[in-house]
């Protein structure tokens, strides 16, 4: 029974119907079509599917998603990603600053403190990297050669005897902007040169002192032969710690404004012989 009330089912969905569109003045038939129940579902099936697809496209591919509520749009995925990475660094960042207390409190109690290991922010692999000397690095360590190749001055005392013809390399390269004045209470030389400029070790020596002065900041004093002594204030960065040999021109340290008697970013560059101040711009050219 079951089968026969399901072929009288699909049966009456094969039946064909007319559908005929007359015009209403006229009475003149203008379209005929004879369809069935199952063309008709077919018809719309394909219909509803194609619409379906069509706005599954249009959200998926197009910026009319960003007008789905809760969907984020571009300014807020960027503020996503940017809080993840602020995140990322504070989270680095509070690290840092418990291991530095931990060191504080060990340092106190009499022990060791632990090294402070930086955590990377990226997944380079640095072993892999390899540097090769570029065309215009060439071209600039011979522009600097040049430069510098004029920069040396001879020191020789007034005997003529002790020093044996020093070449004194100028440290940075720049202005005078206070001279050497001994009855000013006045040791040195204070030249102005360019921002985050290298001050450089007029001569072969070793570093005795790296410190920081309330008075004169980072300050880095090089004893050199025959007594001499050079002293360079004011810096805003050491680059070598005391017991470093350099060599002359090494770079020692970055020009700065640090310390309270100071007026602005400067070199204060004091030349000292067995315990006697002299005058630098007598055997440096800046």
């Amino acid at each position: 029974m079951a089968e026969k009330e399901k072929e009288k089912y699909i049966d009456k969905l094969k039946v064909k119907y007319r559908l005929s569109i007359y015009n209403d003045q006229t009475f003149q038939e203008v379209l005929q079509l004879r369809l069935s129940k199952m063309n008709v579902f077919v018809v719309i099936g394909a219909i509803a599917l194609l619409l379906i697809t069509l706005v599954t496209v249009l959200i998926a591919y197009t910026p009319l998603r960003e007008f789905i509520p809760g969907y984020p749009n571009a300014n807020t995925r960027a503020n996503i990603v940017k809080n993840a990475m602020m995140l990322d660094s504070l989270e680095n960042e509070i690290i840092l600053r418990d291991q530095y207390f931990d060191n504080i409190n060990t340092i106190v109690n009499g022990g060791v403190p632990k090294s402070i290991n930086v955590t990377k922010d990226s997944n380079v692999n640095f072993d892999k990297i390899e540097f090769s000397i570029s065309e215009q690095d060439s071209l600039l360590r011979q522009q600097i050669e040049q430069e510098e190749q004029f920069n040396l001055s001879v020191f020789e005392d007034d005997n003529n005897n002790t020093f044996n013809s020093q070449y004194f390399f100028s440290p940075v390269k720049g202005i005078v902007t206070n001279k050497f004045d001994p009855d000013e209470n006045h040791y040195g030389t204070d030249v102005v040169a360019g921002p985050n400029e290298v001050v450089k070790a007029c001569l072969e020596g070793t570093i005795i002192m790296a410190t920081w002065t309330v008075e004169t900041g980072y300050v880095i004093q090089v004893q050199h032969s025959n007594n001499l002594l050079s002293v360079y204030k004011h810096n805003a960065e050491l680059l070598k710690k005391t017991g470093e040999h350099v060599q002359a021109g090494e770079a020692i340290a970055i020009i700065g404004n640090s310390g309270e008697i100071t007026t602005g970013p400067h070199l204060h560059i004091e030349l000292w012989h067995e315990g006697q101040a002299i005058n630098p711009e007598e055997y440096i050219v800046f």
